[in-house]
């Protein structure tokens, strides 16, 4: 069978035309999150939320106004948002990519 040639086509009636081979066209949901720059971008609020909460602490008299417990706090609200960036990101668009890649 020659799919190369439709049938009915007029420069090559026989069929029996070069058949050219075309990749198939694949399409995944999105990028892997390890490929987005907002992956990265939630990992360094992360350490710098952490971080943040370990360097303010109870000096000259302060009391410690960025304890642990407001920095996970802090930590679950970035990741409730990336979650649902990554959700909407899924939602409606497609990352086509060919067979051969």
């Amino acid at each position: 069978m020659n799919i190369g040639t439709p049938a009915g086509n007029p420069n090559d009636p026989a069929g029996t035309g070069p058949v050219t081979h075309r990749p198939r066209r694949l399409s995944t949901e999105t990028k892997s999150a390890l490929k987005t720059t907002e992956f990265f971008i939630y990992l360094a609020s992360v350490v710098a939320v952490l971080i943040a909460s370990m360097v303010v602490g109870t000096e000259d008299g302060h009391t410690d106004y960025f304890r642990a417990d407001k920095a996970w706090l802090y930590i679950v609200i970035l990741t409730v948002g990336y979650m649902i960036s990554r959700g909407l990101a899924k939602s409606g668009s497609r990352d086509p990519y060919d067979e051969s890649h």
